[in-house]
C-alpha cells in the first residue's frame, strides 16, 4: 500500500515538472547572441575569423612539430647512439601524420643493449665530432694494451726497483705486479706463452 502511494506521488511529480519546464520555454523572452550589437559585432566577428583562419593553424603546426622532436631532444641528451636514426624517425613521423611518433619515443627512451654488446659502448656525445664516442673506463684501456706493451711496462717498474737506492717494494706494489703478469698470461695464447 504504502508503494502504491510513493508511485502516485512520483508519477504527479514529474508530470508537474514537464509542465513548469514548457511554461518556462513557451514564456521566453528576447534572446541575444551577442552582448555587442551592429558595428562592433561585425568587426569582432572579422577579429575573430582572421585568428582562425590564420593564427590558430600556425600556433597548431608548431605545437605538433615541438611534440615531434620531443624522442630526438631525449634521445640527444641520454647520448643515445642511434639518435640520429631517432631523428629521420621523427621526421617520418610528421610527414605520416604523427603514427610514428610512439615508436620514436619508445626507441629514445630504452637503452641499446645490442648496440653496446655489438660496439662495445652504448653512449655517443653529441654534437662535437661525427663518430667521437666516450674513452673507455680506465680498466678496460688497461686491458686494451697489447700484452708486450704491458710487460715492456712491468719490466720497467722492476727495474726501477732494482736500481740502487731504491726502497724495496710495498706488499702492495707486489700484489699489483702479480695481478697484472696474472692478466697477462690470461690474455696471452698459450703457444706465446712457453
Amino acid at each position: 500500500m504504502a508503494t502504491g502511494l510513493l508511485t502516485a506521488r512520483w508519477t504527479r511529480a514529474k508530470s508537474g515538472a514537464r509542465a513548469a519546464a514548457c511554461s518556462l520555454l513557451l514564456w521566453g523572452g528576447a534572446a541575444h547572441a551577442s552582448f555587442l550589437e551592429g558595428e562592433a559585432l561585425d568587426s569582432m566577428a572579422d577579429a575573430v575569423s582572421w585568428a582562425v583562419l590564420i593564427v590558430a593553424p600556425i600556433v597548431g603546426i608548431v605545437v605538433f612539430w615541438l611534440l615531434h622532436i620531443i624522442p630526438e631532444k631525449i634521445a640527444e641528451k641520454k647520448h643515445h647512439p642511434q639518435a640520429k636514426a631517432i631523428q629521420a624517425l621523427c621526421l617520418l613521423s610528421l610527414v605520416f601524420g604523427g603514427l610514428l611518433w610512439p615508436v620514436a619515443m619508445l626507441w629514445a627512451l630504452t637503452r641499446p643493449v645490442l648496440h653496446k654488446a655489438a660496439y662495445g659502448y652504448d653512449r655517443i656525445r653529441h654534437g662535437e665530432e661525427p663518430e667521437h664516442h666516450f674513452p673507455p673506463e680506465p680498466q678496460q684501456q688497461e686491458a686494451l694494451l697489447a700484452p708486450s706493451d704491458e710487460l715492456q711496462r712491468l719490466r720497467v717498474q722492476i727495474d726501477s726497483f732494482a736500481a740502487a737506492g731504491a726502497a724495496p717494494p710495498t706488499p702492495e706494489q707486489l700484489q699489483d705486479l702479480r695481478a697484472r703478469l696474472a692478466a697477462i698470461e690470461a690474455a696471452t695464447p698459450p703457444t706465446l706463452s712457453n
